[in-house]
């Protein structure tokens, strides 16, 4: 270990975190595994703390813990492997080479779960990938997992999209899927699973897609958690002349970055890097015309125009009410906008500070709370004082009339002794 250190985290916020820098050894050496599991008679809680040691998160762009989403029973698992953006092809290579340990990732999935049943979801324009699968179910499965091709139609792997269109359900505005009974995992997730279980790996590598025009050789490479994004183009052949952007993600739902000394992730699906001809100018912003395109291409049916106006009007309240927060950023919005309002900047602006203002609301909440029971112990040992100084009072009381009988007594007695003759 060289050092560690704060560096950048790849979020439209410009967020930092600390980094761990380390020397690969050469040659290099694989950790130790962990223990193989006996996965067909291990129960929930042992495979859930199996995804819990080897780090294994959810590689489809949102990193959530999978152990977390494993805890509770379900219906359905879906495994995505509808690529959620162009350009991005990791997922479509790793079917084709891992389909089996994809469905056996599957299998361990259910058995975590309880659920009834597994649907792989695939696009319709990765047929290599889609035989690939079918054999694999074919030779792995236990006929509960279910092969389904969907439209290749941006942005049909998006989580909320992928259930409405397999199950025919819809996540409740506010809601989660496992509030309809079913979990969605990547298949790159399903596949790092099975590695964890049936070969005790950790979550230590992923496929990443290294393409777009300013890149000399596009392709997919099997990396390293932790590689310089800066090597992952030097394997690609360098940048072209007509490099102007370095997206970490694809082109709607990435993250532009200033350089590449950015390191890969688990959620790093892709390298994008484009010309500059695809990019739009940010000066040329117009005001809004209500047109209504946005609010016609917008898959979580919410009213961007409207949206737009609640955010920048800093009318929070409002913006929630309107489903700020079921506003997956897709860009669709943005795509389609003749007055190229960067609407999906926007809309993450809003989340952030309705997020910051929720836990600033949080931290007077606990403050006032803290405050109210200081009050009430104050006032608790007040009365606690005032019933012991009462409580004196009453034995101090009671002595002196005891006192008092007690005179009373001995004077009448004297009094007797002296009418004696």
């Amino acid at each position: 270990m060289l050092a560690i250190a704060d560096g950048p985290l790849a979020y439209p916020t410009g967020l930092s975190a600390p980094h761990v820098r380390i020397a690969v050894d050469s040659p290099q050496r694989a950790v130790t595994p962990l223990p193989v599991l006996d996965w067909p008679h291990a129960d929930a809680a042992q495979l859930i703390a199996r995804a819990h040691a080897c780090g294994i998160v959810g590689m489809g762009g949102a990193g959530f813990p999978s152990a977390q989403k494993l805890l509770v029973a379900r219906d359905t698992v879906i495994l995505n492997g509808a690529e959620c953006e162009p350009y991005i092809a990791c997922d479509d290579r790793l079917m084709r080479d891992y389909a089996n340990e994809v469905v056996m990732g599957g299998r361990v999935m259910r058995r975590a779960t309880g659920a009834g049943r597994v649907l792989l979801a695939l696009e319709t324009a990765m047929p290599e990938a889609l035989a690939a699968c079918a054999q694999a179910i074919a030779e792995c499965g236990d006929g509960e997992i279910e092969l389904i091709a969907v439209p290749t139609i941006y942005p049909a792997g998006g989580e909320r999209q992928l259930i409405r269109v397999l199950t025919g359900n819809e996540v409740p505005r506010g809601g989660l899927p496992r509030d309809i009974g079913v979990v969605v995992h990547n298949v790159a997730t399903a596949r790092a699973l099975w590695r964890a279980v049936a070969h005790g790996e950790a979550c230590t590598r992923r496929i990443v897609s290294v393409t777009g025009p300013g890149v000399q050789r596009a392709g997919n490479w099997d990396v390293a958690v932790g590689t310089p994004i800066s090597h992952l183009i030097a394997q690609a052949g360098g940048y072209t002349q007509a490099a102007a952007r370095l997206i970490i993600g694809g082109p709607m739902m990435g993250v532009a970055v200033a350089n590449d000394d950015y390191p890969i992730s688990k959620i790093s699906n892709c390298i994008l890097v484009l010309a500059d001809g695809q990019l739009r100018d940010p000066t040329r912003e117009l005001p809004c015309i209500r047109c209504g395109d946005c609010a016609r291409v917008c898959p979580a049916y919410l009213l961007p125009q409207l949206l737009l106006g609640e955010v920048r009007g800093e009318q929070w309240p409002r913006a929630q009410q309107q489903g700020i927060f079921d506003c997956i950023e897709c860009g669709c919005c943005d795509l389609v906008c003749p007055s190229q309002i960067p609407l999906t900047q926007h809309f993450r602006y809003g989340k952030s500070e309705l997020r910051v203002r929720e836990r600033e609301a949080e931290r007077a909440d606990a403050a006032r709370l803290r405050h109210q029971q200081r009050q009430q112990r104050l006032t608790e040992q007040q009365r606690e004082r005032e019933q012991r100084h009462t409580t004196q009072q009453d034995a101090l009381t009671s002595n002196a009339a005891v006192d008092a009988a007690i005179a009373r007594a001995k004077a009448r007695r004297e009094a007797r002794g002296t009418d004696l003759p």
